[in-house]
């Protein structure tokens, strides 16, 4: 277990550099997700992310 002294300085870390978002969706979601997560070997985090990713790159031609 990390010091308090040592989660502080993640807590930093983290804080300059990534952004945080919280998302709200329906009971059960999150269970759906956490296991299609697992399926896929990443984490559920990486599961939004790398979803978001795909949406944009697809609809950017549409905005351009």
């Amino acid at each position: 277990m990390p010091s308090k002294k040592q989660q502080a300085c993640v807590t930093r870390y983290v804080a300059a550099h990534y952004d945080k978002f919280t998302i709200t969706a329906p009971k059960g979601a999150k269970e759906r997700y956490k296991q299609e997560a697992e399926k896929r070997g990443i984490s559920v985090n990486q599961l939004f992310v790398q979803a978001v990713e795909e949406f944009v790159e697809k609809e950017k031609p549409a905005r351009e």
